[in-house]
């Protein structure tokens, strides 16, 4: 699409990684270390994040212990491949809030050489799958599911528990909105609810 060849991708591969769990879980936080490596060994990295998502900052990416990296927000997955010409690695949080377009826009961009590095909830409140991370899965090199611990019972966590009633999709939310639980305290907790 807008996306140009790298002059080098004859000896450069590109691949996808996807760094997913429930909220709590440090996505965010790994995401923030694997882009800071690929900067301290001089790499060109770039990070994105949707518009929607201004919990901490309008345009920085921050994870709930307050690091921070600088970012651009755009409003669908094509923007990105107007800002990703030259850059040898993509970052990309909170990809569960794009649109389905997210996928092949980063096919596009690890077949042209590009290390794509995504974070995101792989299931929503109601522990189904999640936006573009299912497919983003399935395509991708890597995945990493990291955990968070279970506010009932201190298992692993997997699932983001919404505690206040909403009954949108997309509710952006912190502690006061959402607590990770592991597999059964989830189903005790949906069963409460009715």
């Amino acid at each position: 699409m807008f996306l140009e060849k790298d002059t080098n991708s004859k000896t450069r591969s590109g691949w996808i990684e996807v760094i997913c769990g429930s909220m709590f879980s440090g996505k965010t936080e790994e995401l923030i270390r694997r882009l800071n490596r690929a900067r301290i060994a001089k790499q060109r990295v770039e990070i994105f994040k949707p518009h929607i998502d201004k919990r901490y900052s309008e345009e920085d990416v921050v994870s709930h212990d307050s690091k921070a990296i600088q970012s651009i927000p755009v409003e669908s997955a094509s923007q990105i491949l107007f800002y990703a010409n030259d850059m040898e690695v993509i970052g990309i949080d909170e990809a569960q809030f794009f649109d389905d377009e997210l996928a092949s826009v980063c096919d596009q961009l690890a077949n042209s050489g590009v290390r794509v590095i995504i974070a995101g909830l792989d299931m929503d409140f109601q522990g189904k799958p999640f936006g573009p991370l299912p497919a983003l899965m399935a395509t991708a090199e890597y995945v990493t599911k990291v955990h968070a611990i279970c506010m009932r019972c201190g298992n692993l966590a997997n699932y983001s528990h919404r505690i206040i009633a909403n009954e949108k999709l997309v509710m952006l939310g912190e502690t006061e909105s959402y607590e990770p639980l592991c597999r059964k305290c989830f189903n005790e907790a949906r069963k409460q609810k009715g």
